[in-house]
């Protein structure tokens, strides 16, 4: 065993734990936080992808251990409030760039690192070649590139990546 610290969601948690235990694993079990999903456990799907010190990682395969004192951000953690969504949240609610849900989590945490680093100036090639990573099998990705780019237009939303 082992003690990791970690500030997730913006609060600091300190757990023992086996050394070989991945991120995910540790989100959801240890914490509770189950939005970020387990679909392939081979970095392959993207449905469990987190923001770790300001860029995406796809946790099930990273281990917590090699991640003590990093600031991680979870689906659970971007939204400003309980009754607020966070824009680019908001962005996929409005223009339907979900179905069943299951990579939803992983594909709005890629987006908001894409549009940190692209801002404004994200075109649709972009984004489409930077979610190959997460896979989708309902919607065929047209909605899904349509919220981001409206999520990365949206002037209320520039302080938020």
């Amino acid at each position: 065993m082992i003690e990791v610290t970690l500030k997730v969601n913006g609060e600091e948690v300190t757990r023992s734990v086996d050394d070989r235990t991945l991120l995910v694993t540790f989100l959801r079990d240890e914490l509770g936080l189950t939005g970020t999903h387990v679909g392939c456990d081979t970095t392959q799907c993207g449905a469990c992808v987190t923001i770790v010190d300001g860029h995406t990682l796809k946790s099930c395969t990273a281990l917590v251990a090699s991640l003590d004192g990093a600031e991680v951000t979870t689906i659970e953690g971007l939204a400003p409030g309980e009754d607020t969504l966070h824009p680019v949240q908001a962005a996929f609610r409005t223009h339907h760039g979900l179905q069943c849900g299951f990579c939803t989590p992983g594909m709005i945490m890629t987006a908001v690192d894409m549009i940190r680093r692209h801002g404004s100036d994200l075109d649709e090639t972009t984004v489409r070649h930077e979610l190959e990573g997460n896979l989708c099998r309902c919607t065929g990705y047209h909605n899904i590139v349509k919220a981001i780019l409206a999520a990365a237009r949206e002037p209320a939303a520039a302080g938020t990546f």
